[in-house]
C-alpha cells in the first residue's frame, strides 16, 4: 500500500529489518539517489538512532528529528536519568550504571528490592522490558531482556527500577525549534497496556486538574531543554494513581504513533510542525497560544488473540472494512484487503483515531465506530477494545497499567453464541461459496456454452440473495458482539493437531515466527519450566519451555527457520 502512494519506491533489501529498514547505508543511498534534501524516519526503527542522524549530517541530508547528541543523551536511559535529576524533573529509583556483569546486577537487584523492572538502556515500545517477581526469576528475566533489546536496538545493556505497582502512564508532547523556543501541547494517557505496549491511548489524561497538567508541561519543557532538544518528542511519566505525583520514565526523541490524538484536541499538524522546524523556522505558536479543545481517543487494531494471552498472528486478510472517515473520525493503515500482515513486523493493522466534544461522546463515537469495523481472515482485538471501553470503570476514567489484569473476568466473559447467528453463518458461508463457484464459471472462455448464461442467471440471482440476507441480518441482530465464524478444519487433521497439543512430551511453536535460539541438544536431560529454545515474531521474544521432566530426543528445527503455528519444534522422552 505504502509503495502504490508513494510518488517514487526503491527496493533496499529484503522483509528482515536488519537487511533492509536498519541498513543505515541503504537508507542514505537512496537518498542521494532520489536527490532527497531531508529524511523522515517515521515512528522505529532509525528515527531515535544517534548514528544515523549523525551520517544524515555527514551526508549533508537534514535528519527531521532532534540533534543526535540529544537522541544519544535521552535515548540511553541511565545518561537520562542523571541529566533529568540535574535538571530538577524527579526519576524513579534504580540501578543505571555502566557495570553490566549478571553478579552486579544482581547485588544492585537485591539492594532495590523485588519486584523489579528490566529495562533496554536503548528501549522504547515495550522492547526489552521485563518483570522479575523475586530473586529466582531475575537471570532468566534478565537474559531475556537482554536477546530482545539486541535484535531491536543493537544493545543489549539493561538498567534496574523499582517497579511501580498499578501506576498511570501519562506522557507530554512536547515540541522546540532551533531560536531557544519550546512548549507543551498538553498530555495522552496510555496507562491500558498488554505485554508492556500501549493498546488505547487519549487526550487529555482523564481526572487530571489544570494545575497538574501545567505542572507536567513544565517538567516536560524543563527536560527538553536539558538536552538541547529541538523537533517534536514526548516525555514519559510514570504516575501514582491515587495521589498524582510524577517520575520521568524516559523520553522518546521522534514522533509517536500516537500523535493523531494530540493533533486532534489541539487542531494542529505535528507533521507539518516538524517539517517547518527543520527547514529553520520558529514554531508557529507561543504556548498561550495553544489551545485544548475536546477528547480524542486511539484504538490500536492488532491482529492478536485477546483470549490466548494477546499472542499476535500472521496471515492474509481476507476481508477488511474499516469505518468510514470522517471530520473526527480518522483511520490510519498501511494495509488493505488481502494484504498479508507479515511476521517481520508490528502486527498492528491501523490505528482508529475519534474525537468528541468530551470524553463521554468521544467514547460512545468510538464504541459505535469499533462495531462497524470489521476483519475477517485473522484474529483481531476490536472485540476487546470494544468490552474495554464499555467497562464501567474505564468509562469513569479509572485507568492505570494493572487495568486488564485487574479486570480481567469482566473483559474476558464467558462466551455463549445463539443459534440465530450460527444460522446467518452458515448460510452466509453457503451463499459465499456458491457466488465463488458461479463467478469462477463464468470465466469460461468457450463461447459456444450454455453454462455461462445459466451461471449469469443464477449469479444476479443469488446476488439478489445475499443482499436480501444482509438486510434481513441487520435488522434482526440481538447479540452486540463480533463473530467470526470459520469452516471447520477436517477431523483427521485436528486429531493429529490436538494430540500434540495434548502430549506433554511435545513443544509446538505457538506463533508463526523465526527461530532464534536453541538452549538444548539430543540427549539432554531437562525439567519442567526449563527453557528449551526461542521464537522471534512481530518483534518480540517468544520462549519455549518445558512442559515435564524428560529427555531431548529429537530437536526439530534450527536457529534462523521460519516455522508455522503448531510447528513440531522438539520432543521429549521419560528420563
Amino acid at each position: 500500500m505504502h509503495i502504490e502512494q508513494a510518488d517514487e519506491a526503491y527496493c533496499i533489501g529484503p522483509a528482515q529489518s536488519s537487511q533492509s529498514y536498519l541498513r543505515q547505508d541503504k537508507i542514505i543511498s537512496v537518498a542521494k539517489q532520489a536527490k532527497c534534501q531531508a529524511v523522515h524516519p517515521g515512528y522505529g526503527f532509525l528515527s531515535e538512532n544517534t548514528e544515523f542522524a549523525q551520517l544524515c549530517q555527514k551526508e549533508n541530508i537534514i535528519f527531521i528529528g532532534p540533534p543526535a547528541s540529544a537522541i544519544r543523551d535521552m535515548g540511553i536511559k541511565n545518561t537520562s536519568k542523571a541529566i533529568m535529576t540535574k535538571a530538577g524533573v524527579p526519576i524513579i529509583e534504580g540501578y543505571h550504571g555502566d557495570d553490566q556483569t549478571n553478579e552486579t546486577l544482581l547485588i544492585e537487584a537485591k539492594k532495590i528490592g523485588f519486584p523489579l523492572m528490566i529495562k533496554a538502556v536503548r528501549g522504547g515500545g515495550g522492547k526489552g522490558m521485563r518483570i522479575a517477581q523475586k530473586e529466582s526469576d531475575f537471570i532468566e528475566a534478565l537474559e531475556s531482556a537482554r536477546t530482545e533489546s539486541e535484535k531491536a536496538f543493537g544493545d543489549s545493556a539493561v538498567l534496574l527500577e523499582k517497579y511501580v505497582a498499578e501506576p498511570r502512564h501519562v506522557e507530554v508532547q512536547i515540541f522546540a525549534d532551533k531560536h531557544g523556543n519550546t512548549v507543551y501541547l498538553f498530555e495522552r494517557d496510555c496507562s491500558v497496556q498488554r505485554r508492556h505496549q500501549k493498546v488505547i491511548e487519549e487526550a487529555p489524561a482523564p481526572g487530571i486538574s489544570q494545575q497538574l497538567r501545567q505542572k507536567l508541561g513544565e517538567a516536560a519543557i524543563r527536560a527538553a531543554k536539558a538536552v538541547g532538544y529541538v523537533g517534536a518528542g514526548t516525555v514519559e511519566f510514570i504516575m501514582d494513581r491515587n495521589n498524582h505525583s510524577f517520575h520521568f520514565m524516559e523520553m522518546n526523541t521522534r514522533l509517536q504513533v500516537e500523535h493523531p490524538i494530540t493533533e486532534a484536541i489541539t487542531g494542529l499538524d505535528l507533521v507539518e510542525w516538524q517539517f517547518r522546524v527543520a527547514s529553520g523556522e520558529e514554531l508557529p505558536l507561543k504556548q498561550e497560544q495553544i489551545t485544548l479543545n475536546g477528547h480524542a481517543f486511539e484504538a490500536r487494531i492488532y491482529a492478536e488473540n485477546p483470549r490466548n494471552g494477546f499472542l499476535p498472528g500472521a496471515g492474509q486478510l481476507l476481508y477488511l472494512k474499516p469505518p468510514e472517515a470522517t471530520n473526527n473520525i480518522r483511520v490510519e493503515t498501511g494495509v488493505r484487503q488481502n494484504d498479508e500482515v507479515s511476521v517481520h513486523y508490528d502486527p498492528m493493522i491501523a490505528k482508529l483515531v475519534i474525537w468528541g466534544k468530551d470524553r463521554s461522546e468521544a467514547l460512545n463515537v468510538l464504541i459505535s465506530k469499533l462495531s462497524e469495523y470489521n476483519i475477517a481472515g485473522l484474529d483481531t482485538n476490536i472485540q476487546f477494545i470494544k468490552d474495554l471501553c464499555e467497562h464501567p470503570k474505564f468509562q469513569s476514567g479509572e485507568v492505570h497499567t494493572g487495568f486488564i489484569e485487574e479486570n480481567f473476568e469482566q473483559l474476558f466473559p464467558k462466551l455463549h453464541i445463539s443459534n440465530k447467528i450460527l444460522i446467518q453463518g452458515t448460510l452466509a458461508s453457503i451463499l459465499y461459496e456458491d457466488i465463488e463457484s458461479l463467478s469462477t464459471s463464468l470465466e469460461t472462455k468457450d463461447p459456444f456454452t450454455p453454462f455461462a448464461v445459466e451461471t449469469g442467471l443464477r449469479l444476479n440471482h443469488m446476488l439478489n440473495r445475499t443482499f436480501l440476507f444482509d438486510v434481513e441480518k441487520e435488522s434482526n441482530i440481538v447479540e452486540d458482539r463480533e463473530w467470526q465464524l470459520v469452516i471447520p478444519t477436517p477431523k483427521f487433521v485436528t486429531a493429529i493437531t490436538s494430540q500434540m497439543e495434548q502430549n506433554p512430551y511435545t513443544a509446538l511453536s505457538p506463533i508463526p515466527g523465526l527461530v532464534d535460539k536453541i538452549f538444548i541438544n539430543k540427549g539432554d536431560i531437562v525439567k519442567k519450566g526449563d527453557s528449551l529454545l526461542v521464537i522471534v515474531a512481530m518483534k518480540m521474544e517468544h520462549i519455549i519451555k518445558a512442559s515435564i521432566d524428560g529427555t531431548i530426543e529429537d530437536v526439530l528445527c534450527s536457529i534462523g527457520d521460519n516455522i508455522t503455528k503448531n510447528k513440531l519444534l522438539v520432543k521429549l522422552a521419560k528420563c
